[in-house]
């Protein structure tokens, strides 16, 4: 019975604990009053969504157009390791104050990503990542390891996210911060450390089914006496 038990308990655990995972929605429309670029469709984020594994990153968008429809449209995840600063306020115009990250996860609609890193002192280091990238329709993803963005004294499964899409004029600059289109979220950031309420049901029944089994064994263990 006990043995049933814990497999049963261990198939739960096991629904429960592979990845946790978070989502927001963003709002329709909502383009930066300091962007200058087009309002298009595959510049309106709608949903962001961010999972861990252990191993890899998972980072997905969806928005409100054909992914490529305009023209050197980008979508960059700023990523806070420990050591975020709000480095979108160094440019012109000053934006996102709120939006901490010593790294970024940059995804293209051709496929290609990129892996930055910000260091203490110095220039950023980049890693392209030719062929992470996969486009659905409205939606654009992509899977990058961990070992891309090293702690900068926060757990992986604690770094937080937020993503913006750009519009680039020149493709080989990113030029100013008139260019961003739409943050999500607009406040903050979210993590991949938060479980969802099924999640949280599993895992408790899955506790409790383990409680049950032991009370049970306990029950009916027959006691030795020794004289």
């Amino acid at each position: 019975m006990l043995k049933s038990c814990l497999v049963g308990c261990a198939a739960l655990l096991a629904l429960a604990a592979p990845s946790v995972a978070a989502t927001l929605t963003d709002s329709p429309g909502d383009f930066l009053a300091t962007y200058t670029g087009p309002t298009s469709g595959d510049l309106d984020l709608l949903s962001a969504s961010v999972s861990y594994d252990g191993s890899h990153f998972r980072l997905s968008a969806t928005v409100d157009g054909a992914i490529g429809s305009t023209p050197g449209a980008l979508y960059v995840w700023g990523i806070n390791r420990g050591a975020g600063a709000p480095r979108l306020t160094f440019g012109s115009p000053p934006v996102g104050g709120t939006v901490l990250f010593d790294a970024v996860a940059v995804m293209f609609p051709d496929g290609l990503a990129r892996a930055v890193t910000f260091p203490s002192a110095g220039p950023p280091s980049i890693t392209p990542l030719p062929g992470l990238v996969a486009v659905s329709g409205s939606t654009i993803g992509g899977s990058f390891a961990a070992s891309l963005f090293p702690t900068n004294g926060l757990a992986p499964e604690d770094y937080t996210f937020t993503l913006w899409s750009r519009a680039r004029v020149n493709p080989l600059f990113d030029g100013t911060n008139a260019e961003i289109a739409d943050f999500a979220p607009n406040v903050g950031g979210i993590t991949a450390a938060v479980p969802e309420p099924g999640t949280w049901a599993l895992m408790i029944a899955g506790f409790g089914l383990a409680g049950a089994g032991l009370r049970r064994r306990t029950a009916v263990r027959p006691v030795m006496l020794t004289v």
